[in-house]
């Protein structure tokens, strides 16, 4: 009678050898893996485990995964990461959340297609309220601006969007709350941020109230924004909140990769694609924005390339409180108590005084 097979006769073999204790089943596991997590890949996630949390950035299997890559070391997958860190005791368990499959979500195709903004509180050293404003791109998550000031007003808020318009182009399309700063839709009128997108061909997009959701990049930035801010000295100052606020935006666009550019950073992102522009425009113009109030003979006084020129807007408009939209070739003014566009001047540098050539203008067109 022959033997079976050859692991039966291997059993034989070693029965013969070295007893019955021999033939019991032996591991299957492989005395080397060449592909283990090395010790110092090991203690390198735990480090940035901790220096990331010390400075309040992200400090997710992902990111760590995405830093261990930039400093030259072959990166575990992201479970084998998590692994780590909750062998280390550096994972909190937490309830579980709503699953991301649950969601509906939107990013835009392009860069400047959709600019998203808020505002958001914060505190100085000795407890004063301060406000944040700030402007993400849809598409990339790129902070195109983070300004902080005692207060946001309308005013800063279209002072602010005309400064980042100048440094990234003019978006399609803005996406903001009902804060009365953005929008004026509930009360009648339009208000001076929705004059200025209403000129340019910007399509203004407002969340649905008591929504949040629909502005959930932003929302979700704060979030980041602020876990950051509370590893920081106290800012004594909104000028030394205003200094962290540019070393955080410097950081967020171009040293933090980010789970939505599947690990690019915002910067990379938004630079990797033809920029979006309003549908309405072929050029992107250069806009100053001036509040004043028209003076008792109906003229305004604006400063052009160093010399003074003076608006005729009529007498019957003293005293009315103005938004003056200077470009490249027209003035066009507007009363902010009622929307109505009181005057259109055009530019003539060689003329002290440029006449108003619409005396019955009415009220600014709709989008």
């Amino acid at each position: 009678m022959g033997y079976p097979d050859a692991t039966y006769t291997a059993s034989t073999a070693r029965y013969r050898d070295n007893g019955l204790d021999a033939v019991d089943p032996r591991p299957r596991r492989p005395h080397s893996n060449p592909t283990a997590t090395t010790q110092l890949v090991r203690e390198r996630v735990v480090e940035l485990r901790l220096e990331l949390t010390a400075q309040g950035l992200d400090a997710g299997p992902l990111t760590i995964a995405w830093h261990l890559e930039r400093e030259g070391h072959r990166p575990p997958s992201t479970s084998t990461i998590r692994r780590i860190l909750h062998t280390a005791g550096l994972i909190t368990p937490e309830p579980r959340k709503r699953p991301r499959s649950s969601y509906i979500r939107f990013q835009a195709a392009q860069p400047n297609e959709t600019w998203q903004s808020d505002f958001t509180h914060w505190r100085l050293a000795d407890g004063t309220d301060v406000e944040i404003l700030n402007w993400l791109d849809d598409h990339s998550r790129y902070l195109l601006g983070c300004t902080a000031a005692s207060r946001i007003t309308g005013d800063l808020v279209v002072t602010d969007f005309l400064r980042v318009t100048d440094l990234h182009g003019i978006p399609a399309s803005t996406l903001t709350d009902n804060g009365s700063v953005f929008t004026s839709r509930f009360t009648g009128g339009k208000n001076a941020f929705e004059y200025v997108l209403a000129l340019q061909g910007v399509r203004q997009k407002n969340g649905s109230a008591s929504h949040p959701q629909t502005q959930g990049k932003i929302e979700r930035f704060h979030q980041t924004l602020k876990r950051w801010l509370a590893k920081q000295p106290c800012a004594d100052t909104i000028r030394d909140l205003q200094e962290q606020l540019d070393r955080f935006r410097d950081h967020y666009n171009e040293r933090r990769p980010h789970r939505a550019n599947d690990r690019a950073t915002p910067a990379t992102a938004y630079r990797a694609t033809a920029k979006a522009t309003p549908a309405t425009t072929t050029a992107e113009p250069h806009y100053r924005v001036r509040y004043d109030h028209v003076a008792d003979d109906g003229k305004v006084s604006l400063r052009r390339a160093g010399r003074m020129h003076h608006l005729g807007i009529g007498v019957e408009h003293r005293r009315k409180r103005i938004l003056a939209l200077i470009d490249d070739t027209t003035v066009t003014v507007v009363h902010l108590d009622t929307g109505e566009v009181i005057a259109r001047n055009s530019i003539d540098p060689t003329r002290s005084y440029w006449r108003n050539t619409t005396k019955s203008a009415g009220r600014w067109p709709s989008k």
